[in-house]
């Protein structure tokens, strides 16, 4: 797959709108691809940003875990930081969402509060046990080294 989007770069436009569309399980697949072959910043996948931000609570977990993936990779404007902000907590609240995609709710979450200081009260109000215990141990190790790097 990655290399038939080397070789069709065409095809790309109509990976990106299947990856936020709702047609599964080809969109979360989709969706894996667009990360994986996706370059930091990618220009291509820029005008996407906010459309990606606003798909993202409407998904399960194995897409919603490579849609945080790709917003890792971009930049996110100034007027969807909030509404990600707020779906990652969302996200990170809910114990019953597998582990891997709380995570990278929380690794986005993070990120913010480096880039916004007064942040970092709210962010650590999120790292309550009660949160945390439902982790499995290798993402409780991923979230020690996150809570370090935040809070130092």
């Amino acid at each position: 797959m990655l290399s038939y989007i080397d070789s069709n770069p065409g095809d790309f436009g109509e990976l990106i709108e299947l990856t936020i569309s709702d047609k599964q399980p080809y969109s979360w697949r989709a969706t894996w691809l667009l990360w994986s072959c996706m370059k930091k910043n990618d220009a291509r996948v820029l005008p996407f940003v906010s459309a990606i931000v606003k798909r993202l609570p409407k998904c399960k977990d194995g897409h919603q875990r490579n849609l945080i993936n790709i917003l890792l990779k971009m930049e996110v404007d100034e007027e969807d930081e909030g509404l990600l902000f707020d779906v990652c907590v969302d996200i990170w609240l809910d114990i019953k969402k597998q582990s891997s995609v709380r995570i990278k709710a929380f690794e986005v979450i993070v990120g913010l509060a480096k880039r916004y200081p007064e942040l970092n009260h709210e962010v650590e109000a999120l790292t309550d046990k009660r949160f945390v215990e439902p982790l499995s141990a290798g993402i409780k190790k991923s979230f020690s080294r996150m809570v370090g790097e935040c809070f130092l």
